[in-house]
């Protein structure tokens, strides 16, 4: 059954957001109608690299600058600067045509065939004239141009966000455009190659500084924001029982004990790291960039009691003292650490684990199969809500990481349509403080934030995006694997 108490407003929050958590019994009892994770209304796999001719692009590429030395009769050496000129336009030109002209495969659901008018309202006159009237399935909007347009206010969506994302291949396209190559070239690849400190400590706090109150609105009294666990699929579990359901699986998975030391890369709010100081005893330490976490933390373990087990440390997570911990736990930060410095980013984990310590990583993925929908998806993602978040990868390629560094993996799970339903309930969420977060950070920064919770609702229960829950040791010969056949009492009767 549902908890239908009121969930606890933490006092660290401070009175000033009392009134998010005014109508929270009532959203529970709202809520308890929905199922744990809707199905799909619209179960639509669009084009993607199934279908996509790579080798022709390559061909492409290499050959188009060939051509104009050929046709000129100049020298072989002029090639190589005909391929930096003309290489990564014919790139972009090549996605763009296979992002339009490529077919998906066949559907066993058809698309409702409805006119762009019954999903979209059209506020703006060059909007109205360029689709508006027009017979159903003649047209469909380019999906990146239709976010930007809902955020500038230049067209509405009739009726609920997610429900009318559900029915996105009805209405929209997903083609590349050129705003989208020119983020790509000139920010997420130069970011990506750099990773920079200076970066990193900009766009976390850009991000993760921008207000409490902010996070509080769709997040909940728990300030989690990493995905839950559902432990009981026949029930709607609140919001806050997802994520208590996840705090007792990573502290029982870790075995964590009273008196072992932890460190808790990523702390965010503080959460994970109280609850293993509280409720197991371990002298935990949090490391977060955001000066606004930090001083979260250090009221959150005042009110809990364990400010003597518990301490922060502000500051990049290269930049750690290098000391001894028993348990290393690291939930989707690892993400942002970036692709570049992914193994120095375990070599450094490695090196701070005890022999016989274990670590658990939960870090955000990607399917290797792609569509264009998840590529587009992924853009947005990196130009406005986690920028810098380049190390969402398949799960192959975050295992080998881990055994190139000299770990041993003990266990991986894929829990993204656990992830589905944590984005859902923040979304939710969002919706209920609507009102509030738009006076006070502005239309625009709402609605980005119902587009981001609505459409990776749907990402990561149709397995464009998911999460992996990783616990691995030392890969040593010392290490007493024995000692961890207890975790398959935790596997098997514990969270599902």
């Amino acid at each position: 059954m549902v908890n239908m108490s009121r969930p606890e407003k933490p006092r660290a929050l401070g009175d000033e957001f009392a009134q998010l958590w005014e109508s929270a019994h009532v959203a529970l009892v709202e809520d308890a109608k929905r199922p744990t994770v809707a199905p799909a209304p619209l179960p639509y796999h669009g084009a993607g690299s199934t279908q996509f001719p790579d080798k022709t692009m390559w061909a492409a590429i290499f050959g188009v600058p060939a051509v104009p030395v050929v046709a000129l009769g100049a020298s072989y050496v002029w090639y190589l600067p005909s391929l930096l000129v003309l290489g990564l336009p014919t790139f972009a030109v090549f996605i763009y045509l296979s992002s339009r002209l490529l077919s998906p495969p066949a559907q066993l659901t058809k698309t409702p065939g409805k006119p762009l008018e019954h999903y979209l309202k059209f506020r703006d006159a060059e909007w109205q004239k360029r689709f508006g009237g027009r017979a159903p399935g003649s047209t469909k909007v380019p999906m990146e141009e239709l976010f930007e347009a809902y955020f500038d206010e230049k067209v509405d969506l009739k009726g609920d966000v997610l429900d009318v994302l559900e029915q996105r291949y009805d209405y929209a396209q997903f083609q590349f455009s050129l705003g989208q190559f020119l983020f790509f070239l000139t920010q997420w690849v130069p970011e990506t190659i750099w990773h920079s400190r200076t970066q990193d400590q900009d766009q976390v706090c850009e991000h993760y500084d921008r207000g409490n109150d902010f996070y509080a609105a769709f997040l909940g009294p728990r300030m989690v924001y990493t995905s839950g666990l559902v432990a009981d699929p026949s029930t709607r579990e609140s919001l806050e029982q997802l994520q208590d359901n996840k705090l007792e699986r990573v502290c029982q998975i870790m075995q964590m004990k009273a008196g072992e030391r932890h460190l808790d890369i990523g702390c965010g709010w503080s959460t994970l790291t109280i609850h293993a100081a509280k409720h197991y005893g371990t002298h935990s330490t949090g490391v977060t960039l955001s000066k606004n976490q930090v001083e979260f933390g250090g009221r959150r373990a005042e009110e809990n009691g364990v400010a003597n087990r518990v301490h922060f440390l502000h500051m990049d997570y290269r930049d750690i003292p290098y000391a001894k911990y028993d348990k290393i736990t690291c939930l989707e930060m690892a993400e942002h650490v970036g692709v570049r410095n992914f193994p120095k980013f375990l070599e450094q984990v490695r090196g701070m684990l005890t022999d016989d310590g274990l670590f658990y990583l939960q870090i955000a993925g990607l399917r290797r199969r792609w569509t264009f929908e998840d590529l587009i998806w992924g853009l947005f993602m990196a130009k406005y809500v986690f920028p810098g978040a380049d190390a969402s990868m398949p799960l192959a390629w975050v295992i080998g990481q881990l055994e190139t560094a000299g770990f041993e993996v003990r266990e991986s799970h894929t829990v993204g349509v656990h992830y589905s339903a944590t984005i859902e309930r923040w979304y939710r969420n969002w919706i209920r403080n609507r009102a509030v977060m738009s006076e006070r950070y502005g239309e625009r920064l709402t609605r980005v934030w119902e587009v981001f919770l609505a459409w990776s609702t749907i990402i990561s229960r149709q397995g464009s995006a998911t999460c992996y829950q990783i616990v691995a040791h030392k890969n040593l010969n010392q290490f007493k694997r024995e000692g961890l056949f207890r975790d398959v009492h935790v596997a098997q009767h514990g969270i599902c």
